[in-house]
């Protein structure tokens, strides 16, 4: 009887909103417990707490001791997040439910193993507070799939990143990337790597990726961090009245929608041609490419709003040469209309859902700006 009102107990403390959802990454209704630390967590971030030896229970499934419930009774996750929580930078990323494995295991052994945000003075200084990062990181090659080793150097000072195609830096760098339109964002199943991040800059009018993993998932979030740090050092810079709720969620983004669409020309005869698809949601733009890990766009679709003359909606193509799939996406710009074709039903409605959400977003005078500078191609 004492177990049954134990776990009455606790599925009446999971309930209370300080607890409903996962104490590390936010997923509702968390079913485990770690019983060490006296935090709610949902099943993925379980497994990763039991593989730091953090003792961890079933709500429903285990046996509680009368000792273990009151431990939970006094703790929780907003007592916890006060003591591991304490001194989290403002740059630093939080985890969410649907994020990559590597960041949701740094994030929870940072806070509980590592005790980086405590708020106690660390000696050294934790790698992505120093404002200069360097190392290796495996690079995918322009052309081809090939992996090599390549030095990359964060420089918050400069507001640069920089790397160089071979380990000596005498022949200088293969390319200085400003931090002012670098993005970073994890794609382990894009990359084919656990720990993969891609890296997208502006050069010149051409939006470049850059493809990098490193073997620890320790090292990758450090720089992933690091350039977060420096981004938002930068945006300080930018906008120095800007609050942290206006800048941090522009430190990084993770990109609303990607994949394949078959796409044709501007006088909707031409054939059409598979084409890798990524919409930008914070920058307007639909970006496509000839394959999904591509260096260089082909081109760029600005996205506006319909008080504008922009608008999307669901097309059978006429007339059209080539084209394998059947479930059509039309975007309608001031300048063309631009025809997609998605390969099933299911995609086609997630791409009009997505590019709707933009469309229903006001553009700010930084988005007009890029309307008058964006270049359509084909």
């Amino acid at each position: 009887m004492s177990n049954e009102r134990n776990k009455k107990i606790l599925l009446e403390l999971v309930k209370l909103p300080e607890n409903s959802r996962c104490a590390d990454c936010g997923a509702p209704e968390p079913d485990w417990a770690s019983y060490k630390l006296g935090v709610f967590v949902c099943l993925n971030c379980s497994g990763i707490h039991r593989g730091l030896s953090s003792r961890v229970k079933s709500i429903r499934l285990d046996f509680w001791e009368d000792e273990l419930v009151e431990f939970m009774k006094s703790t929780g996750n907003v007592n916890a997040r006060a003591v591991y929580e304490k001194a989290v930078p403002p740059y630093y990323y939080r985890p969410q439910e649907n994020d990559c494995s590597a960041l949701r295991e740094q994030w929870i052994r940072a806070k509980y193993q590592r005790k980086e945000f405590t708020g106690e003075t660390k000696y050294p200084p934790l790698a992505y507070t120093t404002g200069f990062h360097e190392g290796i990181l495996w690079k995918k090659g322009k052309e081809n799939m090939h992996f090599l080793k390549r030095k990359f150097v964060l420089s918050e000072r400069e507001f640069t990143l920089t790397y160089y195609n071979k380990e000596d830096e005498s022949k200088g760098p293969k390319a200085v990337i400003s931090i002012k339109d670098l993005n970073a964002t994890f794609q382990p199943q894009k990359i084919g790597h656990a720990h993969g991040l891609q890296l997208t800059y502006q050069d010149e009018d051409k939006t470049r990726n850059i493809y990098v993993y490193h073997e620890s998932s320790e090292e990758i979030v450090v720089w992933y961090n690091a350039i977060r740090a420096a981004r938002y050092a930068y945006l300080k810079t930018a906008y120095p009245t800007g609050s942290d709720e206006e800048l941090v969620p522009k430190i990084t983004r993770n990109y609303l929608k990607e994949g394949y669409m078959e796409k044709t020309g501007p006088l909707l005869k031409e054939s059409f041609k598979k084409r890798w698809f990524i919409l930008d949601s914070q920058n307007r733009k639909l970006l496509y490419f000839k394959d999904q890990l591509d260096a260089e766009e082909l081109g760029g679709i600005f996205i506006g709003t319909e008080n504008n003359g922009y608008s999307v909606k669901e097309c059978v193509p006429k007339h059209a040469r080539g084209n394998k799939w059947t479930c059509g996406v039309t975007v309608e710009t001031p300048g063309r209309q631009f025809v997609f074709m998605c390969e099933q039903e299911r995609e086609q409605k997630q791409w009009l859902n997505a590019l709707r959400k933009v469309l229903s977003r006001p553009m700010s005078p930084q988005d007009y700006t890029a309307e008058a500078h964006i270049r359509y191609k084909r």
